[in-house]
């Protein structure tokens, strides 16, 4: 299951409207199929203020400045679903918003490839080596072609 939360502080923004969530939820599916098939797997997914991404960035990884995207994987069992909670991922939709303007494309094709990455996170990849960094991108951009984004890289 996918769950997409937000507050109404996020819900009352100008672009909020512009977002559709069907397709953030096809973005996450098609990453967990991609990487793991046979596994159902539960996410959370927190569309969130550029505030509380700086304060969680602080908080966990000793970086005091705002992010677009923040991963926090999980792993444990669901006793009553008996599926694999694999964590959480945190969205700034104003600086989605701001990435999306920039590269000129759709804010949610921004927050496809935000969850794209954040799953991706979520299942061990990583890229803070070169050689890392150009497997996940691959595998971003193969996931993201195969929904339709209208973007496969970050820009």
């Amino acid at each position: 299951m996918i769950s997409i939360q937000t507050d109404n502080e996020i819900q009352e923004q100008e672009n909020f409207g512009a977002i559709h969530f069907h397709a953030l939820e096809i973005a996450a599916a098609a990453t967990l199929m991609h990487i793991r098939p046979e596994q159902e797997s539960d996410i959370g997914i927190t569309l969130a203020n550029e505030a509380q991404l700086q304060q969680l960035n602080s908080q966990f990884l000793g970086i005091d400045s705002p992010t677009d995207v923040l991963a926090f994987p999980d792993g444990d069992i669901d006793p009553d679903s008996q599926r694999v909670y694999l964590g959480d991922i945190i969205i700034s939709i104003p600086r989605a918003a701001s990435q999306a303007e920039s590269g000129g494309h759709s804010l949610t094709a921004e927050l496809q490839l935000l969850i794209v990455h954040g799953v991706l996170h979520l299942l061990g990849c990583d890229h803070a080596r070169f050689e890392d960094k150009e497997a996940m991108w691959k595998i971003q951009g193969e996931i993201l072609a195969s929904i339709s984004c209208e973007i496969t890289q970050p820009v």
